[in-house]
């Protein structure tokens, strides 16, 4: 690797941190313009996105099974099944019965990020997956919160329809401590191998274009 961990992760963050305008539904969401059937709509795609998303990180963890990125990745999963739980109150207040989240039919931009994930479960080196993923999860996390917030504020949704968001908002201060240690772990234990700079950054862009992806579909909805 041609930097260090830390460094890399520094990098490909301070890199591909989205713009203010970038996501054009989250400011909806922020004043409380976005309707309720968008709402429902997101979590009808995110519903198909979680448990993608989760069966993604059981692969990887998988393919790590006897390197340091396993136990990670089935963190990650691990917490696909706690988001996948807290996401049923949030469709109740949509409006959405568990029968009808399941019924929405994929929306392609919605889909984009978890069928990549899905590419880098199987093609991707783990080591940069593990960077860019926490590199992504910054970003998710500040959406969530500005949702959250507004969700509150504007639309009047309790605690537990809430608590979705709360989830992936909620920061955690071991979270690029964690990611680091892993891609040092595998360092040692590959005899100093790793992902490259470019790959971390490729990865990191794919998924930072698809996030948006996502927003931006369903903000399209909202004209």
């Amino acid at each position: 690797m041609t930097q260090d961990a830390a460094g890399l992760l520094a990098r490909v963050r301070e890199e591909l941190t989205p713009g203010a305008h970038d996501n054009r539904l989250i400011g909806r969401i922020a004043d409380g313009s976005a309707p309720l059937r968008v709402l429902g709509e997101l979590a009808a795609q995110q519903r198909r996105i979680i448990t993608s998303d989760r069966r993604s990180f059981l692969a990887l963890a998988t393919r790590c099974a006897d390197a340091p990125g396993g136990g990670y990745f089935a963190e990650l999963a691990a917490g696909e099944s706690e988001a996948l739980g807290l996401l049923t109150p949030f469709a109740a207040a949509c409006g959405l019965s568990d029968a009808a989240l399941r019924a929405r039919p994929p929306l392609p931009g919605c889909q984009a990020y978890p069928a990549y994930l899905a590419w880098l479960a199987l093609n991707g080196d783990p080591v940069g997956v593990v960077l860019a993923l926490t590199a992504n999860f910054a970003a998710w996390g500040a959406y969530c919160g500005a949702t959250a917030q507004a969700l509150r504020d504007h639309y009047g949704f309790a605690a537990e329809a809430c608590a979705f968001f709360d989830f992936f908002a909620t920061p955690d201060p071991d979270a690029d401590a964690r990611a680091v240690a892993v891609v040092e772990q595998w360092q040692a234990h590959a005899g100093g191998g790793a992902a490259g700079a470019m790959d971390v950054l490729e990865y990191g862009r794919m998924l930072q274009g698809y996030e948006l992806m996502f927003w931006n579909t369903l903000a399209d909805l909202v004209e």
